[in-house]
């Protein structure tokens, strides 16, 4: 029976969605160019929405896909200027439909999958293109997705992406999981590309919506792949844990009319117990392989709320140690804003606000909103209503997103 062409084109979109990272991955392997995977993958899409409504979807619609795109890498290599070898190269894995290439597409995640993650955080890009090269390729997003992510221009976006394509293409970087010192410093960019992606979604920087879960959501998958694929890299469990806690308060940050909800104000009821479970569990890979590291040191601090069953409950001490930890290891004011915080809750707000105004001319707070944020909360807890209305106000006017805006502002309404 005839499916419906918005049905099947809904249907379409899903398995795109979920093939198209494997697919390209395999055939950047192949190709060993970024770009003209990603053209290859696209062409196979096509192929896809003009048979499938006619004959419906196939019972493996990756491996379709994959010997759709297959057979088409092979006529493109024939135009090329090096048919025969690369002709030779594909051709000796299998004409029209690579058996093979099956086993990689129905291997669950496939193997594919790390090394391009690894080329689309390459350290040539810069942190934006790497970023929308990653969501593009592994997300699967759509460039206009990727825009209203990040709401900037769809026009910027593409440029990104190209740009990154080419790139990659005349840089000649090998589509391979580097080895050795070099691994350990691509890991880090790799890390940092997917937190990034993760903070975005937990913690909107602008816009109306103060948070994007689909971004969460996107970070979770790759980060869990990652980790998966490099069982021994504690530094990858950290991040997972960091994520999986941080991810589990997400129900919770919004009320009803999608206004934010501080951590201390939250119902903790709808916390998603699971996704903290998991989040525990990875953190404790991540400590029994070693790690101290930055991702995990943070995950210890977001499980030390996750395991508070009422906010009173937190034990800030052990946070507050836990960012003097962190600060050893990523010196930062923005770190020791957070160890301000703690300090402040574990043994009082003269102390919280000593320590904050240690690090209150660094330049790189000069327009975060958080340091007035700050200031204000334990200005108020201090009962010096006035100065920390200023506080509250200011901050308002720094932070870029509505619906924090929005808080800053009622908080400065109600000191007394």
């Amino acid at each position: 029976m005839a499916v419906a062409t918005p049905d099947i084109h809904r249907s379409i979109e899903a398995i795109w969605r979920i093939e198209a990272p494997r697919l390209i991955g395999a055939l950047a392997r192949q190709t060993r160019d970024v770009g003209r995977a990603e053209e290859l993958a696209q062409d196979a899409l096509v192929a896809a929405l003009q048979t499938w409504p006619e004959n419906g979807v196939p019972d493996r619609p990756g491996a379709w896909l994959m010997a759709a795109a297959n057979r088409r890498a092979i006529d493109a290599f024939r135009r090329d200027s090096m048919i025969e070898r690369k002709h030779r190269e594909l051709a000796g894995e299998g004409e029209g439909f690579d058996p093979g290439f099956e086993e990689a597409i129905d291997d669950g995640l496939g193997d594919d999958l790390l090394p391009l993650l690894f080329v689309a955080c390459h350290p040539l890009l810069s942190p934006e293109s790497r970023t929308a090269l990653t969501l593009r390729l592994l997300g699967g997003l759509t460039t206009a997705e990727i825009a209203r992510a990040f709401l900037v221009p769809e026009a910027t976006v593409a440029q990104r992406i190209v740009r990154a394509k080419r790139t990659l293409a005349e840089a000649k970087v090998p589509f391979e999981v580097p080895h050795g010192a070099e691994r350990t410093a691509r890991l880090a960019s790799v890390l940092s590309v997917i937190y990034l992606i993760f903070n975005e979604g937990y913690s909107a920087s602008a816009g109306d919506d103060w948070i994007r879960p689909d971004l969460c959501e996107d970070a979770l998958r790759l980060g869990r792949i990652l980790a998966e694929r490099m069982p021994e890299e504690a530094e990858a469990h950290g991040l997972v844990a960091l994520m999986e806690l941080q991810a589990s308060r997400l129900r919770a940050r919004t009320g009803p009319n999608g206004e934010a909800v501080l951590l201390m104000d939250q119902n903790r009821a709808r916390w998603d117990w699971m996704l903290i479970d998991r989040g525990l569990a990875a953190l404790g890979r991540a400590e029994k392989a070693g790690a101290a590291g930055p991702y995990t040191l943070q995950a210890a601090i977001a499980a030390c709320h996750a395991r508070a069953r009422t906010a009173e409950e937190t034990d800030w001490a052990r946070i507050a140690a836990l960012y003097a930890a962190l600060a050893e290891v990523m010196p930062s004011p923005v770190v020791e804003l957070n160890r301000a915080v703690a300090i402040g809750m574990a043994f009082g707000p003269a102390a919280g606000l000593d320590h904050l105004d240690t690090i209150a001319d660094a330049p790189v707070l000069a327009d975060y909103h958080f340091l007035p944020a700050a200031r204000g909360d334990l200005l108020a807890k201090l009962g010096r209503s006035d100065e920390a209305r200023a506080e509250f106000e200011r901050a308002s006017a720094l932070a870029r997103n509505e619906r924090e805006r929005d808080q800053l502002l009622g908080r400065a309404a109600t000191v007394r």
